[in-house]
Parts: C-alpha cells; sequence; structure tokens
C-alpha cells in the first residue's frame, strides 16, 4: 500500500534539507530562497535573521499573495518584530517564523494540502 501523496510533477516540494543547504525538487540551493508550490526557487538576499528588512518582507507579496508565509530564521527560531511583519499583516497573509528546518517540513505538509503558502528560507 501506497501511503504517499502524489503530487503535480511542477508542484515545489523539499526533498531534503541540512546544515547549509536546502534541496528543492532535487535541486540544492545554499542561500536565502523563496519558493511556492507553483513557484519555482528563487534568491531572496537575506544573508542572516539580523539583516532581515522591510524591502525583505515587501518581496514576499508577489501575484498571486500567499495565504500563509513560513519564514526559516536559519539554524534557530528567531523571532521577528510584528512592525518588521506589518506589510503581511495589512495584507491579511498569516505568517510563521521557525527555523528552516522546521519551515521545510511545514512547507511540505501544507503544499501537499493544497495550500498557498509561501517558503522564505534562511540557510546557514
Amino acid at each position: 500500500m501506497k501511503l504517499q501523496p502524489d503530487f503535480a510533477p511542477d508542484t515545489q516540494m523539499v526533498t531534503a534539507y541540512g546544515p547549509g543547504y536546502v534541496t528543492v525538487n532535487g535541486v540544492r540551493h545554499t542561500t536565502a530562497c523563496l519558493f511556492a508550490p507553483q513557484q519555482a526557487p528563487q534568491p531572496w538576499g537575506v544573508e542572516s535573521v539580523h539583516a532581515l528588512q522591510a524591502a525583505h518582507i515587501q518581496t514576499l507579496l508577489g501575484e498571486p499573495l500567499p495565504e500563509l508565509v513560513l519564514i526559516g530564521t536559519g539554524t534557530r527560531q528567531h523571532l521577528l518584530p510584528p512592525s518588521l511583519m506589518r506589510q503581511l499583516i495589512a495584507q491579511r497573509i498569516g505568517w510563521e517564523v521557525m527555523d528552516t528546518a522546521a519551515a521545510c517540513r511545514t512547507y511540505n505538509i501544507l503544499a501537499g494540502e493544497g495550500r498557498r503558502v509561501l517558503a522564505a528560507l534562511i540557510i546557514e
């Protein structure tokens, strides 16, 4: 009996992660990246959680708007001030901040459910 769901071939899924990398559909990424189920990974330009600015959050507001943004903050969870997340709040977009490994696992579950989720991952 097969227990794993079938995904469309163009659905972006995290296939591996570890210290210093995230692999999406078999392609390894070693710098911060953004992706959604129907959006291939693209560079995010964030070097560390301490360098995160409102302009980086603005890049998360592309079309179509996600219903939820998962922000992976590297090897440890770092809470972000609500003032930094104001743009997402104003658009009524949910957001969660967690370490990057947890964000990868959560992303796969939500993408597998067909949710409009966006992963924004800082890779350390």
